[in-house]
This record gives structure tokens, C-alpha cells and sequence, in this order.
């Protein structure tokens, strides 16, 4: 991680094209590179938080979703035209 006194990495929106599976490599090991067009910044390119799940339970949706007893009826030719399918 980059402390707080370092100045962020800057590459251009050039090379940022040309090594962007190397800058979301280094992103993804906790660093973030700013991107500049010429030299003015306009984007900081940033990790997305990981998301942890838990063990899947199954049956966890039992009794939580409910359709009508028409639901997977055929659609009227209606319903068809103005779902734009003629």
C-alpha cells in the first residue's frame, strides 16, 4: 500500500491502453494509478472492495416468491403485438 505522503502513480491514457493488464494487476495488489490525460489527471483507476459470501443454503427462497397461477400461460396475441413479437 502507498502511504498518504507518496504521490500516486500517473501514467497516460496512451499507455494506460497499451499496459492496462499490468495496471489492474498492480491495482488489484492494493495500489491506485492515475490516469491523465496529457498531463491533466482525469481518472483514478481504483479496486472494487471484494464481496464475501457466505455458504449457499439451499431452499433459503422457499415460501419468499409467489406468481399467479397464470403465469406461464402462452401470451395472447395481444400481449404478443405489444411486446413488438407480431
Amino acid at each position: 500500500m502507498r502511504s498518504y505522503d507518496e504521490p500516486m502513480p500517473t501514467v497516460t491514457i496512451k499507455v494506460a491502453k497499451a499496459q492496462l493488464s499490468q495496471l489492474i494487476a498492480k491495482v488489484c495488489r492494493g495500489e491506485e494509478i492515475i490516469i491523465a490525460r496529457g498531463k491533466k489527471p482525469v481518472v483514478k483507476l481504483v479496486a472494487l472492495p471484494v464481496v464475501q459470501k457466505g455458504p449457499r443454503t439451499p431452499g433459503a427462497w422457499k415460501g419468499k416468491i409467489s406468481w399467479t397461477a397464470d403465469a406461464f400461460d402462452p401470451l395472447t396475441d395481444q400481449e404478443l403485438k405489444d411486446l413488438g413479437w407480431e
